[in-house]
This record gives structure tokens, C-alpha cells and sequence, in this order.
């Protein structure tokens, strides 16, 4: 899969195959079967399979601080997506003169001049265009005169209702991350910088990897099984989510993973963190020997969580 940053340099590659504008954010159940369609489609026009994606979000120019916090990161939603068989992802930079386009003029420029589309499947609220003009019956008449086949596939729903970003956000934002990836096409992550902490965890006997500079939705505060990849070797961990109520109750909330039998340097360097399910909230202990107790049965908790025994 290849990453395209700037759709005025389209790769001819790229050019003349099945197409699906979305944010795609999180890429959960719903998008995989839109990405079904969307293969299918590719291979029977004999072309590559094409997700158009925005950055930022179209509402951060529309409604400055409404968007949405980002589930994924712009280089993980491209992974993600790859996974499930797209041959290309490109990047459709959001700005005003984008946004003023009207729903016939980002067909024509964007659809069709810039990309070379023969073939797209949309989701039944697909909208587009200047003001979100246009919609799938737009689309469907700008498609019919040049024969391009265009696919609507409905919304994937569950037991909780239709499967979307905002829900998955929903759980996410409440701690409920088991129930979240059941929505996901693979468990939540997230990724940040190593940062020097306090050290207060080394010193307990549970060195942590403090992260910061992390660009997507932060789980609610808790302690989370989680799985952490160094140097191609998987490792499970447990996450730490919140303020440090035992030592310092009105501190600043922190993101703290402690990578189970891992002993190395890792500061400045990235450092993705996948979340498996929740294993407690936060809690303030009346001394260090009940909260070491406790760290105990947390690693315990994750390496079962996670399937890494010893």
C-alpha cells in the first residue's frame, strides 16, 4: 500500500480505479465492509483500489474546535486500511479553496481530473461538495452519463445501534475498551514520545514509559492491559491512565505504560501503545506496600488480558 500526500502529483499508478472518500477515522467494522465493496469493484474494472482521506478533518476549517478527536493518526489509518486490502491511500489536503468546491466541480477536479476514477462505492451518507451539496443521488447523476459504476453499501449495525467513529469514540472516551474493539477492525491504539517522568516507578520496582505529544483520543482515566512492540518483539503491559492519587492527588494526568519484562532505554522514541481491555480505575492507596500489592495484580491482570504468560 502506498501512502500519496499530495493528490496534485496523483501517481499514474494510482489513476483509473475504484474510489471512497472518508475520513475513515479509526477504521472499524463499517469501513471494512465498505472496503469489501471497494476491492470487489477494483477487480472488476481491473484497477487499484483507492481511499481518499482529509487532513486535517474538514470541520477544523468549518467549525475551528469542533472536530472530532482523531482515533487514528494519518500513517496508522493508511495500515490499517492496507490491512484490509487497499492499494492506495491518498491524502486530500483541507483547505478553503477545497472546501469552496462545489459537489460537481470536486467530481470534475478532484474525482475525476485528478485521479482518474472509473468505478466508487460510498457509504448511504455520503455527502460532499461546498456546504455538503452534493449526496449519493448527486453522485449517482454525475456517475451515470460517463458509465461509472457507483456502490452504496449500507451502514454495518450491532446490537448497540450502527456502527461509526462517533460510537467508537463514545467507548473509547468511557474506558470501555473491549467494547470498543469489537466496533475496530483491530485494537484501539495510540502513540506518543518517551519523556522523562518523576522516575517515582523505578523506584517502586515498575519502571514506566511516560508518553506525551499523543495526537489521538486518550482513554478515560484507569489502568488498561495493554500490548507494546519494541524492536519487532511483542511485549504485554499495563497502561496507566490519570493523575497519581497515593502520591500526588490534584497532579497532572499522565499516560504510564510499565512494559512487562522489558528493561531498556527508550526515551525519545516512539512508542505505540495497544489497548486490550480495562483492568481498574484509579485509586488512592493508603501506603506504598498496599499499592505495590495492587501493581502486582495489574501486571497479573495483563499478562492474562493480553495472552502473555510467563
Amino acid at each position: 500500500m502506498t501512502l500519496i500526500w499530495d493528490l496534485q502529483h496523483f501517481p499514474e499508478q494510482a489513476r483509473g480505479g475504484a474510489v471512497s472518500v472518508g475520513n475513515f477515522d479509526g477504521v472499524h467494522q463499517g469501513h471494512a465492509a465498505l472496503v469489501s465493496q471497494l476491492t470487489s469493484l477494483a477487480r472488476d474494472i481491473s484497477g487499484p483500489s483507492v481511499v481518499i482521506t482529509f487532513d486535517p478533518h474538514p470541520a477544523a476549517l468549518l467549525r475551528p474546535g469542533s472536530e472530532p478527536i482523531a482515533l487514528t493518526e494519518l500513517p496508522r489509518r493508511a495500515e490499517l486500511l492496507s490491512d484490509l486490502g487497499v492499494d492506495f491511500v491518498a491524502v486530500c489536503q483541507t483547505n478553503q479553496a477545497l472546501l469552496n468546491l462545489s459537489p460537481r466541480e470536486f467530481f470534475e477536479q478532484i474525482l475525476i481530473g485528478q485521479i482518474g476514477m472509473r468505478g466508487i462505492v460510498e457509504g448511504p451518507n455520503f455527502f460532499f461538495g461546498k456546504s455538503r451539496g452534493g449526496d449519493t443521488h448527486t453522485l449517482a447523476r454525475y456517475c451515470q452519463p460517463l458509465e461509472i459504476p457507483f456502490h452504496i453499501v449500507e451502514a454495518t449495525n450491532t446490537d448497540g445501534g450502527m456502527v461509526s467513529s462517533t460510537e467508537v469514540r463514545r467507548r473509547i472516551a468511557a474506558g470501555d475498551i473491549s467494547q470498543a474493539n469489537l466496533l475496530l477492525t483491530a485494537p484501539y491504539q495510540l502513540s506518543g514520545i518517551v519523556t522523562h517522568g518523576d522516575g517515582r516507578g523505578k523506584q517502586l520496582g515498575f519502571p514506566t514509559a511516560n508518553l506525551e505529544q499523543i495526537r489521538t483520543l486518550i482513554p478515560a482515566h484507569g489502568v488498561y492491559a495493554t500490548r507494546v512492540t519494541v524492536a519487532d518483539k511483542p511485549y504485554a503491559a499495563a497502561t496507566h491512565i490519570g493523575p497519581n492519587p497515593t502520591f500526588d492527588p490534584l497532579g497532572t494526568p499522565k499516560v504510564e505504560t510499565h512494559i512487562i519484562d522489558f528493561s531498556g532505554d527508550l526515551y525519545d522514541q516512539s512508542l505505540a501503545v495497544e489497548f486490550i481491555d480495562g483492568i481498574r480505575t484509579i485509586t488512592r492507596f493508603n501506603s506504598v506496600g498496599e499499592l505495590i500489592a495492587q501493581l502486582h495484580l495489574d501486571i497479573d491482570a495483563a499478562r492474562r488480558l493480553t495472552g502473555y504468560s510467563l
